[in-house]
């Protein structure tokens, strides 16, 4: 599997903070992959960091073969990556259908109103709808899905299932497997260890800002042990 991701030795401060020390990672085209870690020791930052959020940032980010570490935060989308963050960020005053068809296409191959409406059925009949009029599922489906008309080619989610309802969940996880289907490449951050088991080929185990392991979901249970003792679940 060709790598799509690649990231080696990063490292990344908040201010005088060193938060990421020498993270080393690849996501292989078509791959979907979760880092695991418990509160606190370095996810999100490694999302952020990847997507140029936090400038300050050392060591090799590729993306489809092109340094992605000196490329402006505002070209990071059009350059094929596209971020959901765990707030959503959705724009609360625009519809639905305003705010899937505002950004602008970056590729061939992002999908169609009607194939959005398709996978999410929700906000077909929310289309009218302003955003402060969704609930929290209906909020991350359309931060999702507003992304997929785009045409990027890798869409990495922070804790996508955060305070969802159990029925959500179950929907995001579909339709995450669907867009694997299709060749979509997902990194995500994921607290739910059950719904990361079923929808991911690999994991990263991250702890005190740095990986500390990396296997296939093949490989679960028999890495029990140690999940129960990094991850306390």
């Amino acid at each position: 599997m060709a790598p799509l991701l690649q990231v080696s030795n990063l490292n990344a401060w908040y201010g005088e903070s060193h938060v990421l020390h020498g993270v080393d990672m690849t996501v292989g085209e078509g791959e979907t992959i979760t880092i695991l870690g418990r509160n606190g020791v370095g996810k999100t930052t490694t999302l952020r960091t990847i997507v140029g959020i936090i400038r300050e940032r050392k060591g090799e980010i590729r993306f489809g073969g092109r340094d992605m570490l000196g490329v402006p935060l505002h070209k990071t989308a059009h350059a094929g990556i596209g971020f959901v963050p765990e707030e959503r960020g959705i724009f609360s005053t625009l519809t639905v259908e305003e705010n899937l068809t505002l950004p602008p296409v970056v590729a061939e191959g992002g999908m169609s109103l009607a194939e959005i409406y398709e996978l999410f059925p929700n906000l077909k009949e929310r289309r009218s709808s302003p955003g402060t009029k969704l609930s929290g599922g209906e909020q991350q489906m359309l931060a999702i899905a507003r992304i997929l008309r785009t045409g990027v080619r890798l869409l990495i989610l922070d804790e996508p299932t955060e305070g969802l309802a159990p029925v959500i969940v179950q929907r995001i996880g579909e339709v995450l497997k669907k867009l694997k289907e299709r060749g979509m490449t997902v990194l995500l951050v994921e607290q739910n260890f059950r719904f990361a088991s079923r929808i991911a080929d690999r994991f990263y185990l991250m702890d005190h800002g740095r990986m500390v392991a990396d296997f296939p979901v093949r490989e679960l249970p028999d890495r029990m042990t140690m999940l129960h003792k990094v991850l306390g679940v």
